[in-house]
């Protein structure tokens, strides 16, 4: 058994990553943190040059649907993004001795991120809607709203409303998703 995980990487494919908070503790749990990741993943879609197709932020997880990067690879756009978020809320928490209460055994190691994330390959235009559906329906699914467009930390309201968000979602090729009103 290989004891090394196989990226495949510089075949122009999109990836649905997934990265989650250190031991799962819900560190984006609230709106100030989540709108921080959503700037930094800007300025490192910025500094990498790579489309961002789709993208939600849980409390305790981020999924993105993203494409190769004209700089470097998934990897290391995945890791500027952690360490620049995770240098940025570190210093925010230290800062606020009441908001480090909860966290102070993770950010006293200075742990933000577990230190893997999950690549999947997506190679169809099948793919990439059950993707993009499955983002947007998260928050949905864990309780947190009772419509994809009640939760502002995804790309959803880019598709439904065409409206602009803190990240620009520049996919070449929009996909086509159906918003069901709800009584």
């Amino acid at each position: 058994m290989p004891n090394r995980l196989q990226r495949y990487y510089g075949a122009g494919y999109s990836h649905f990553v997934t990265t989650s908070c250190y031991q799962r503790l819900p560190l984006l749990g609230s709106a100030p943190h989540r709108d921080l990741f959503l700037r930094v993943l800007e300025q490192v879609r910025k500094r990498y040059r790579f489309v961002v197709v789709g993208y939600v932020v849980m409390p305790e997880h981020v999924h993105l649907l993203i494409g190769e990067p004209e700089r470097g690879n998934p990897s290391s756009v995945l890791q500027a993004l952690k360490q620049g978020f995770a240098r940025r809320l570190l210093a925010r928490l230290r800062c606020e001795p009441s908001e480090m209460a909860c966290w102070t055994a993770p950010v006293e190691r200075g742990r933000i991120w577990q230190p893997r994330f999950y690549d999947f390959v997506v190679f169809s235009d099948e793919k990439r809607v059950e993707k993009l559906r499955y983002m947007h329906r998260n928050p949905v699914k864990r309780g947190l709203v009772t419509a994809p467009q009640q939760w502002r930390w995804s790309s959803f309201r880019h598709y439904a409303y065409d409206e602009p968000g803190p990240v620009v979602v520049n996919e070449p090729q929009k996909a086509e998703l159906r918003v069901r009103k709800i009584s």
